[in-house]
């Protein structure tokens, strides 16, 4: 069978796992596999570019309410934190988790030489890498080709993969479903492939490379089907999707799985007509879903060794539009959420509105000093090779 025709009549490309060259060598998980009480990493990536300063609000700036006529957030409105930040008040349940102290807020987070464009900036983001550079991997693509072996080290509950996935060596699984991944790779064509496939003389640059993947992905798939055993949510999640993708990372930490980094993303925050409307309904679904998420993970005793990073590729302008919303900014606030960050609570100053980057909030914290120290702190590896910049510990985790 040709490659062409194998890919074709397939849905191999379809599930995520075609990237990978090579995914299980049989079923070792790790050194993971007796034990559950790794550290995980949840990423929620906030897509479109979230306003940040509707977020995290700056309610005793004039600046602030001097520039958002329309869609500031007015000082009686906000959920106050201290005497000059608060929070927009459809988080109300993020600022529960805030009051037990399992949240860390950053402010002005960014990089040099920013760029406004979505893609773009997300790539950055996604890569780690300085904005005048490019990269086919991502930053936890290369923290697996280092220290991973499987491929469900690190799940994306979406259908295809985001680049901070994606690793010279191995990639991590897209998928939605663990059920119907398993039955997707269990069709005619992939049993034909099996069955006629000799193995033995086969190398990367021949059909060797398909069959090979083909077994290891559906070994991977079997894994994901085998090893979720837990169905229900033990807390009552939203019904959206943002709310069913954070119930299913639940129910995958729950069953056991040697999985170290979930990524989840929260679509429709590019505000640019009408702001308020949009993005507090988002906001108000990322704070009962998260909620959900953590109330569900105390309840099983698994949220001691799980940390929630948030963030979105860009701020928005601090002026607003002509259409009562913002257009693409440049720095923003990431939240970190745990039970054993060193220093919760707002980790520093609110964004200089006097000393602004061409309208747009200037950066203090580089991004990247905050995945060098997940990697450093969190999993205890050495970022060198995987953050190609070195940075002094930021000490919140």
């Amino acid at each position: 069978m040709k490659r062409s025709e194998f890919l074709r009549n397939t849905t191999l490309g379809a599930v995520g796992t075609l990237f990978v060259p090579e995914f299980l060598r049989g079923m070792e998980l790790v050194g993971l596999q007796s034990k559950t009480n790794f550290n995980k990493l949840v990423v929620i990536q906030l897509s479109g570019g979230n306003d940040g300063l509707n977020t995290v609000v700056p309610y005793e700036n004039d600046i602030y309410h001097s520039l958002r006529p329309k869609i500031r957030i007015p000082k009686k409105e906000v959920i106050k934190l201290n005497d000059e930040l608060g929070l927009n008040p459809s988080l109300e349940k993020f600022n529960r988790l805030y009051d037990e102290g399992l949240v860390a807020i950053l402010n002005s987070v960014g990089y040099p030489n920013p760029n406004r464009s979505h893609f773009r900036s997300m790539d950055i983001w996604h890569t780690g890498v300085d904005s005048n550079q490019h990269s086919k991997t991502g930053w936890l693509g290369r923290y697996m080709d280092a220290h991973c072996t499987t491929s469900h080290s690190m799940l994306e509950l979406d259908s295809k993969l985001s680049l901070s996935l994606n690793g010279e060596l191995r990639n991590g699984l897209a998928v939605q479903n663990s059920q119907s991944l398993y039955r997707s790779l269990r069709g005619y064509y992939f049993d034909q492939v099996i069955d006629t496939g000799e193995f033995a003389d086969l190398h990367e640059d021949n059909q060797g490379y398909l069959y090979k993947t083909l077994v290891h992905t559906r070994q991977s798939g079997r894994y994901l089907a085998k090893t979720h055993t837990v169905k229900e949510n033990n807390f009552e999640f939203p019904k959206s999707r943002l709310g069913r993708k954070l119930g299913q990372v639940s129910q995958f930490i729950r069953s056991g799985l040697s999985t170290q980094v979930y990524y989840v993303s929260h679509n429709g925050f590019d505000s640019h007509a009408n702001q308020r409307n949009q993005q507090d309904r988002l906001l108000k679904d990322y704070s009962d879903s998260v909620y959900a998420l953590v109330e569900s993970l105390k309840k099983a005793g698994e949220f001691d060794n799980t940390l929630i990073m948030t963030f979105s590729e860009f701020g928005r302008r601090v002026k607003e539009n002509g259409s009562s919303g913002t257009d693409h900014g440049k720095a923003n606030n990431l939240f970190l959420i745990g039970n054993r960050l060193i220093r919760p609570g707002i980790y520093n100053a609110a964004p200089n509105l006097m000393g602004l980057d061409d309208g747009d909030v200037s950066y203090t914290i580089d991004f990247r000093n905050v995945y060098s120290d997940i990697i450093s702190d969190w999993f205890g590896k050495d970022p060198s090779g995987i953050i190609s910049k070195q940075f002094d510990p930021l000490d919140i985790i």
